[in-house]
């Protein structure tokens, strides 16, 4: 196994890295009133934490993140959005960290560089499950979506990143909902309020919730969706994708 893992990372000193930084990375899941979360299970260890890593010495941070997703979960061309940094004293716990490394059996000193104290840039993501298939990396047993709303226990801080992200996400939402192309190319206002009421927790009134999103000036109306009588027909919707998020 040892010759499988990122030998840079193995390194007791980091060389490659730079020294206490690192990601975290918060991906939520929607579909069809569901909002879930992915998560890394390591191997012998019962730990479950989210999908993270390290920033190699000659990369950008924002590079640094896309690669850490991909090598930990197999995801790429997500848009990922930095949102906090978790710095507290606090957070410093290295028993999952001596815990991986055992179950992997890898010999370590107490001054090996991953037991250092590390400030995390957290990155977050809004996906469709459904399209997002995870694949593991050789450290862990499982990658997976769990139900947001009944996580288990998870490493270190990464209870407090989740929702430090959700927060954000739920702020953010009308900014860069087109950035995080959720939906069909066409949907009505009800697809897109039940995506607002799923992520936000809450039921909200149609009439105010319509006037609010043509407001943003972010969708374009198109013709109705014939289904019944043209009296109840739906209009369809799309976005305007002239106007970028930022």
């Amino acid at each position: 196994m040892r010759e499988r893992l990122h030998p840079e990372e193995i390194q007791a000193d980091g060389a490659g890295f730079l020294p206490s930084l690192a990601i975290d990375t918060v991906i939520f899941g929607f579909h069809e009133g569901q909002l879930k979360i992915l998560l890394l299970e390591y191997k012998n260890t019962n730990w479950l934490a989210l999908p993270g890593g390290f920033v190699r010495e000659t990369e950008n941070l924002n590079d640094a993140a896309r690669r850490v997703l991909a090598e930990r979960t197999s995801l790429q061309g997500i848009y990922l959005e930095q949102f906090y940094t978790f710095g507290d004293l606090d957070r410093y716990d290295p028993t999952p960290l001596r815990a991986i490394m055992s179950a992997h059996g890898l010999n370590y000193s107490d001054h090996h560089w991953l037991l250092r104290r590390f400030v995390s840039v957290g990155y977050y993501a809004l996906v469709d499950f459904t399209k997002a298939v995870p694949v593991p990396d050789l450290l862990a047993d499982r990658c997976d979506w769990y139900d947001l709303a009944n996580l288990p226990p998870l490493m270190q801080d990464h209870q407090k990143i989740v929702q430090k992200a959700l927060d954000t996400l739920r702020i953010e939402l009308d900014r860069k909902l087109i950035g995080f192309n959720l939906l069909s190319e066409t949907f009505t206002m009800a697809d897109l309020q039940r995506l607002y009421e799923t992520i936000l927790g809450q039921k909200l009134h149609r009439s105010g919730f319509q006037r609010k999103m043509l407001s943003l000036e972010i969708l374009e109306r198109l013709d109705k969706q014939y289904s019944g009588g043209a009296h109840k027909a739906p209009y369809l919707y799309r976005f305007a994708f002239d106007k970028k998020p930022e």
